[in-house]
């Protein structure tokens, strides 16, 4: 005989595991800054901090796309090839007109979403670890993005700089339309069902197969956003310089994945969400920007990124242990 009382518990082991995950990455954060400001009198002012903040709405883009497929037990290693991608297409086509980006940018949108579906269909259809479908696909879009060029090329029109690099009330407009497409994804995935079918199947599949919720369309859905971020990351950079670069996205496949850790975000599924995300990426951008500031190299930057995620995988899979 079932037991009514294991959804409200699953839901209170669930609310208890995000929420702490979430005080613990700020109350880093607020430590950070206060470390930060001791070792270099630049680091906490507010030309600096407005600057990092301004310098992580591409990490934020794509790491927000990837935190749904990590809700799902997934992951997606194609969003770096994925900016790669839409970024050398964006400046190849649009070539600094301005009137080619207006079917141009919602085209390649629309591409990046339908190729992220794609995974989805593929995992579902295949029936094998997001990890192998995403590599393979990834692998693919790399190989096409440099057949296209192998050097960075074309030019994004000059019009659209102010979405990079202008300010609304001293805030910087990319990142400040990023932090809401944030607030979007969080009350999507508290409100709709969709939503909630994420977490469902996320934290255990089978049991959302009898209740009636679609696998096909829960993969689909995640990974299509999760191209859609990623292409938007992609177009984001491409405008910031100016120029698509066929190896734009190489590092931010793994820079993606640190921050949804960090923030909360179980790689088992089911646990977490986008806003510990969001203060995972302002906690490994300030860190880097710090590590910036003592002239640490950026290899060993890959060094640091690596252990936080070993090290965040460990603090909260113990965490789950203790929930279980």
């Amino acid at each position: 005989m079932s037991n009514p009382a294991l959804p409200g518990r699953s839901n209170l082991r669930r609310a208890l595991s995000s929420n702490g995950a979430l005080l613990a990455v700020i109350a880093l954060l607020i430590l950070l800054v206060l470390v930060g400001a001791g070792l270099n009198d630049r680091f906490a002012t507010v030309s600096n901090l407005t600057n990092v903040f301004e310098q992580s709405a591409g990490l934020g883009l794509v790491s927000l796309g990837q935190t749904l497929t990590v809700l799902t037990a997934g992951i997606d290693l194609s969003v770096g090839s994925m900016m790669s991608l839409i970024s050398t297409l964006a400046s190849g086509l649009i070539d600094g007109d301005l009137a080619r980006a207006a079917w141009v940018i919602p085209a390649l949108l629309v591409l990046a979403a339908a190729i992220g579906g794609g995974n989805g269909l593929l995992i579902h259809w295949l029936g094998v670890h997001p990890l192998i479908v995403t590599l393979g696909t990834g692998t693919v879009m790399q190989g096409v993005v440099l057949l296209y060029s192998l050097t960075p090329t074309g030019a994004m029109p000059f019009e659209l700089e102010w979405i990079a690099y202008d300010r609304f009330l001293g805030l910087p407009i990319g990142a400040t339309i990023t932090v809401l497409l944030f607030v979007l994804v969080a009350l999507m995935l508290r409100y709709t069902t969709i939503g909630r079918d994420v977490y469902a199947y996320g934290d255990d599949p089978e049991a959302a197969r009898l209740m009636g919720i679609s696998q096909r369309k829960v993969l689909i859905f995640v990974y299509a956003m999760s191209g859609f971020f990623a292409g938007l990351a992609g177009l984001y950079l491409s405008i910031r310089f100016g120029i698509g670069d066929p190896y734009q996205g190489q590092n931010y496949t793994l820079a993606s994945i640190t921050p949804v850790v960090v923030g909360g975000t179980m790689l088992t599924g089911g646990r977490g969400g986008v806003i510990g995300t969001l203060f995972g990426v302002l906690l490994v951008s300030l860190l880097n920007n710090l590590l910036n500031f003592l002239q640490v190299s950026t290899h060993l930057q890959l060094v640091v990124q690596g252990l936080i995620i070993i090290a965040a995988v460990s603090i909260y899979i113990e965490r789950k242990r203790g929930l279980a």
